[in-house]
């Protein structure tokens, strides 16, 4: 018999908070949404910034630790040299980090297209428009992961 006072209370998944930073209050902004694996990013990008780049309320920086994740999301604004002309800030759910990364780098790009229409053949040369579709392949029933199938023996 179990009791009551061993019982965890399960936690719900702790949210991001959807409260836009000071910096970016009764701005005008152009929106959209990129999407990669499992992460969905909504991007707000706002005109006459400084550069800064806000991820889930954290420099972007700081959220992305490692080079490549940082080089994903400013990609697409170094190649139409925009880097230090605007404000951007992003919401982002699901996946990991190289997910959400090129997420990121997705919704960016749309929105430069929005923007720019001009600069799409720049951004459709080196494929940041593309949403790339390839997803995890679900489990099948009688099979150990999607594919991979339990040790055959003959005898």
């Amino acid at each position: 018999m179990i009791k009551k006072n061993t019982i965890k209370k399960i936690k719900k998944e702790e949210t991001v908070e959807e409260k836009i930073p000071s910096i970016f209050e009764n701005r005008k902004y152009v929106y959209a949404i990129g999407r990669r694996k499992r992460a969905t990013a909504q991007v707000r990008y706002y005109e006459n910034g400084k550069g800064e780049i806000i991820v889930n309320n954290q420099d972007f920086k700081k959220y992305f630790p490692f080079f490549v994740w940082q080089k994903n999301v400013t990609d697409p604004l170094e190649k139409i040299n925009k880097l230090k002309k605007v404000d951007i800030s992003v919401l982002v759910r699901g996946g990991g980090k190289s997910g959400q990364s090129e997420s990121i780098r997705h919704g960016i790009a749309r929105i430069l297209v929005k923007v720019d229409p001009e600069s799409k053949l720049i951004l459709k040369k080196y494929g940041f428009l593309t949403r790339d579709s390839r997803e995890k392949e679900r489990k099948k029933p009688g099979l150990k992961k999607a594919r991979k199938a339990p040790q055959w023996a003959k005898r």
